[in-house]
């Protein structure tokens, strides 16, 4: 008996035990990667309007200068735990449902290659959330010491939620490096025959170099949160100097993982664009080859950045250098990668569908992001910008106008397909202009306050700062209540409604080029003949 054939009959044995399955037993014993990817999505979409809420309270304190409604510690905890949810419990669990759901099906596999361990990457996540939340009702409350819980803030001077958030962090660790392994091994061992690498989708490229940094990188994650658990309850000092450790490390091991991190969060979406935009031009991606070889240079770059974080910290000229050049040079690949975006759209026959409009605004805004992280790059300017309203600016282009509105481009291309009913056009119409308008009203702003000075993380503010802030404010209460349209559409879709077709998104050419990989050569002077 081959390994196909136990694998097939393993396979069988599953489908057979979930048919019988109903209910809650289904979703919790279940090992079929489409179920998986749904728990995803929907844990995702509940994290991020957890994270949003907290957004809510943050942009509600600073609508005016002076502290009225919650005080200087509790909105710390906000501004920590805000992060903590969107990055590790919106973004890169939406990535990981889109991968669950479409990777077997783009490269032929009957499911993923560790369907038990798919179960239990996802199930621990739910847990790992509620005992981070869990800590705002015990003790002095939930962390406050940032996203980046700088020692001696999380070790020394932390409110006594150090082991809560620690445990957490640990569990989502688990599940990442679990789902990208999961990921590696369907990838590389369960492709269609005659796929090569190079004939692979590119969402699946994206994904599987994602993988691969996760697996690099959360394991020093891993470690940073342990040097911190021991420092502030076993009487070790990594991060205290009295006792010979040294604060700048934790920077040092910290910024290791995280910035590879905000890779791991922006890659997958390059794979999505790169599916819709040829989809909605009606024409291949340009560049395919180019596009692959710069996801893997984005990814290998993103290694030896991570001390851009620190330029202000007091290193070497020569570090200073070093570290200013590598995160330059990084600009390049990712300018070949929107080059080939807008020299796929380039005299292509578009149609402005929802998921091409959140597409072509990715395009342009997370360069926005880039342009203004290729100024944060320099150092002798991020010594004026460092910890600024700049800063913030700066990365919620990228990952909000970039992740997040990559994962509704790839959620409104693939509802028809996973519901099997087109979704209510005009309402998501209103969803992308609704949230285009407030998102730019919310983030751009905040430059000018950063080069104005106005410092990140504080709950008041210098009087000269209050227009923009009450603006900024206004943009955030309507990008959040905006969602609430995303979310009355996947309801609506779900329910029903114009069964879509087997082809969703075909072109007026009667070509659908979903499948963004090298197609025959023209030259699209004139529409190909279609036999």
């Amino acid at each position: 008996m081959t390994t196909d054939t136990i694998h097939d009959t393993d396979h069988q044995h599953d489908d057979h035990h979930d048919h019988k399955m109903t209910g809650i037993k289904r979703w919790l014993y279940t090992t079929n990667h489409k179920d998986i990817g749904s728990m995803y999505l929907w844990f995702s979409f509940i994290m991020f309007l957890t994270g949003g809420a907290m957004a809510m309270v943050i942009r509600a304190e600073l609508f005016q200068p002076g502290l009225q409604i919650v005080d200087p510690d509790f909105f710390n905890q906000m501004t920590t735990v805000h992060g903590l949810i969107m990055v590790f419990g919106a973004i890169m669990p939406a990535f990981t449902g889109l991968a669950n759901w479409m990777i077997p099906m783009m490269i032929g596999a009957p499911d993923m290659a560790l369907p038990r361990l798919n179960n239990w990457s996802f199930w621990i996540l739910p847990f790992a959330f509620s005992i981070l939340l869990m800590s705002f009702f015990i003790g002095s409350g939930a962390p406050n010491f940032g996203w980046t819980f700088y020692a001696p803030l999380s070790t020394t001077y932390s409110n006594g939620s150090t082991a809560f958030f620690v445990f957490a962090v640990h569990i989502m660790g688990i599940s990442s490096i679990m789902g990208a392994i999961n990921i590696v091994v369907t990838i590389m061992n369960m492709r269609a025959p005659g796929m090569t690498y190079m004939k692979m989708p590119l969402f699946v490229w994206t994904f599987f170099i994602t993988a691969y940094l996760l697996v690099a990188v959360m394991p020093v994650l891993a470690g940073v949160v342990t040097m911190v658990l021991t420092d502030t309850y076993f009487g070790t000092s990594f991060f205290d100097a009295a006792g010979g450790g040294d604060p700048v490390m934790f920077q040092h091991i910290f910024w290791f993982f995280g910035h590879p991190e905000v890779y791991i969060m922006i890659l997958p979406a390059f794979g999505i664009v790169s599916t819709t935009i040829p989809t909605f031009s009606r024409k291949p991606l340009f560049g395919y080859s180019s596009m692959v070889y710069a996801t893997a240079s984005i990814a290998f770059l993103s290694f030896i950045v991570w001390a851009h974080h620190m330029f202000t910290t007091g290193m070497p000229l020569f570090g200073e250098l070093f570290f200013m050049y590598c995160t330059m040079l990084i600009a390049v690949p990712t300018g070949v990668k929107v080059f080939n975006w807008v020299a796929t759209m380039w005299r292509g026959a578009i149609s402005f569908e929802t998921p091409m409009l959140f597409s072509i605004a990715f395009v342009i805004l997370f360069t926005i992001g880039g342009f203004s992280g290729l100024m944060l790059a320099m150092t002798p300017v991020d010594f004026q910008y460092h910890d600024t309203y700049f800063v913030v600016a700066h990365f919620h282009y990228v990952l909000v106008t970039g992740a997040l509105f990559s994962i509704y481009a790839g959620a409104y291309y693939w509802l028809p397909k996973w519901t099997g009913y087109m979704y209510d056009d005009a309402l998501s119409k209103w969803h992308f202009w609704c949230s285009l308008i407030s998102v730019n009203l919310l983030f751009f702003p905040m430059h000018f306050l950063g080069l104005a000075g106005m410092p990140r993380r504080i709950p008041d503010y210098a009087l000269q700062f209050a227009d923009f802030n009450k603006w900024v404010s206004i943009g955030g209460f309507a990008f959040g209540l905006s969602q609430l349209i995303f979310l009355a559409v996947v309801i609506k879709c779900i329910r029903g409604g114009e069964k879509s077709e087997a082809k969703t998104w075909d072109g007026a050419t009667g070509l659908e080029w979903t499948v963004p990989s090298p197609a025959p050569y023209h030259t699209f002077e004139k529409p190909p003949k279609i036999d």
